[in-house]
């Protein structure tokens, strides 16, 4: 007896959209690991260090609470907004209505994607960094939306060109995705450019959606809100986490913020999509909205060092890492003994057994950089810079 298979096709919707670049890539350093290659990766901004006891200790006493475990409001407790509009207000200056203007969201990823399926239809165009975040350009097309790229170059100091932007036809164009500090090149936005952003959203009738996860990480000024632009509340939109600022990756916490129609709008998606946050996690992160400076300065000094030595490893590559970058990466050129940086972070997996991103994954204008984390402890990045040492030592020979 024969037994048939049925085909499934898939929804035309993934037609222009892959599985997601490390998702693939974590699947093969697996694989090498298992293998014996004992690969050191300097791939994604994971944070490998632990959230403050606080925050653990607000999480295990939630969860041993017999009435924590049901179901929760879609927008969050208002404890928890009201801790976020006090994160708001204090680091930024940014006062917002807790009831209206802040969303819980269960990472800021899941946000780009609400914010998407609630405004993006065919026909409508969303202008993306290049080089960006790829979820964004994966947004878009889920959502049958056009991609427009707008360029950024370490000539134009990796921030768009709004005159020549405000030359080409932005008659479809609905959304402008924009993220500063930003990745993959670490480029902090200050406010008077933040303000001519606002007043071209504001000339061609654009909703601005800024992701705003970095501002907290190596950031030798205080970090900058958007919505602290006077006037952008009418075209801007704001998202926001914890899992880079308070190392909370994998607790998926995140917030949009802004507009109370707007948000109102993405909630009508979202509200069909989850079940809200679990309660202990919510009360965790009003612990973790609570840590003062000295949280930040901690962190950032573990950072320093790590950078030091990640710096050290890319020079010795010959690559030429810009000052003054912010975040949790280091983004360099790569030297033109290599093709791009696919081919150097191929050469150095192989033969040094460390992984560095290579540009070319967040768009064209990357594909003569590559990228490294600084989320590794001070061993391990000493173990991979000896390995690269080494590797060039032996190149040159």
């Amino acid at each position: 007896m024969t037994t048939s298979i049925m085909n499934i096709s898939i929804a035309s919707r993934l037609a222009h959209t892959g599985e997601y670049y490390f998702s693939r890539k974590l699947r093969e350093l697996a694989a090498l690991n298992a293998a014996g290659a004992n690969i050191i990766s300097l791939g994604i901004g994971s944070p490998d260090l632990p959230p403050h006891p606080s925050v653990i200790e607000a999480l295990t006493q939630a969860a041993a609470q017999p009435n924590a475990h049901g179901y929760q409001s879609y927008q969050g407790t208002p404890t928890l907004r009201g801790a976020m509009a006090g994160f708001y207000q204090r680091h930024y200056g940014v006062a917002l209505d807790p009831a209206t203007e802040i969303l819980p969201l269960l990472g800021s990823k899941e946000g780009l994607m609400h914010i998407g399926m609630t405004f993006l239809e065919a026909g409508d165009v969303v202008l993306i960094p290049n080089p960006g975040y790829p979820t964004y350009r994966a947004v878009a097309e889920i959502c049958g939306a056009e991609v427009r790229e707008y360029d950024l170059t370490e000539a134009q100091g990796w921030l768009p060109d709004l005159e020549a932007l405000a030359e080409t036809d932005l008659s479809r164009v609905k959304l402008m995705l924009v993220n500063y500090p930003h990745m993959p090149t670490g480029t902090a936005a200050d406010l008077p450019f933040l303000t001519r952003l606002v007043a071209f959203a504001k000339a061609h009738g654009i909703l601005l959606v800024h992701d705003n996860p970095y501002g907290f990480i190596l950031n030798e000024t205080p970090p900058v809100s958007l919505l602290a632009v006077p006037g952008a509340r009418e075209v801007a939109i704001e998202l926001n986490s914890l899992s880079k600022s308070h190392n909370m990756a994998g607790w998926r916490v995140g917030m949009l913020v802004g507009r109370a129609d707007i948000l109102a709008d993405v909630l009508r998606f979202k509200s069909n999509m989850d079940s809200g946050m679990f309660l202990p996690v919510q009360q965790a992160a009003m612990a973790a909205l609570a840590l003062g400076e000295d949280w930040f300065a901690a962190l950032n000094a573990t950072y320093r060092s790590r950078r030091e030595l990640v710096l050290e490893l890319l020079r010795a590559l010959g690559c030429a890492p810009a000052p003054g970058q912010t975040g949790l990466f280091i983004w360099a050129a790569v030297p033109a003994s290599f093709t791009d940086g696919y081919a150097l972070s191929d050469a150095v997996l192989a033969e040094a057994r460390v992984f560095l991103t290579p540009g070319g994954i967040f768009g064209s204008n990357g594909l003569g950089y590559i990228r490294a984390s600084l989320c590794q402890p001070e061993a391990l990045l000493r173990e991979a810079l000896a390995r690269v040492e080494n590797w060039c030592l032996v190149r040159s020979a």
